[in-house]
């Protein structure tokens, strides 16, 4: 599937993102794009809050986009700082790629493309809640 990936796409509308983005506590903005299965593209920024704890990262944007948008699995992903670095996710945003993207998920990482099992090894997903019933 990486052949088909057009990860420069992604990288620009990650980037582009970044100046859509509501930074004034960290001034630090982060734009996310995401290839959905289906080929689209779907896209996030951050959104901060003075009540830094409700603060929304770029991917839970792009999660709403992509359940806004018909859902799907996201098969590519890229994250990036308003600089154009490729940044990884935090855990919390990890648990929210790996819901909407599972372990074959193509993650843009600083150290190049990993699959989402080596971004969030050993990760809790929906098969653990269905083990005890």
């Amino acid at each position: 599937m990486d052949a088909q990936i057009d990860w420069q796409e992604l990288h620009v509308a990650a980037l582009r993102m970044t100046r859509l983005s509501y930074a004034p506590y960290s001034h630090y903005p982060v734009g996310a794009a995401g290839l959905v299965d289906d080929g689209r593209i779907v896209c996030g920024c951050n959104v901060e809050n003075a009540g830094y704890g409700v603060t929304l990262c770029a991917e839970c944007g792009l999660i709403s986009d992509l359940v806004a948008g018909g859902g799907g699995r996201l098969v590519a992903f890229c994250c990036v700082d308003a600089k154009g670095a490729t940044i990884m996710p935090c855990g919390r945003c990890r648990q929210l790629l790996w819901e909407h993207g599972g372990p074959e998920l193509a993650v843009s990482t600083p150290a190049g493309v990993q699959s989402m099992d080596l971004v969030l090894p050993q990760a809790f997903g929906v098969d653990d809640l269905r083990r005890d019933r």
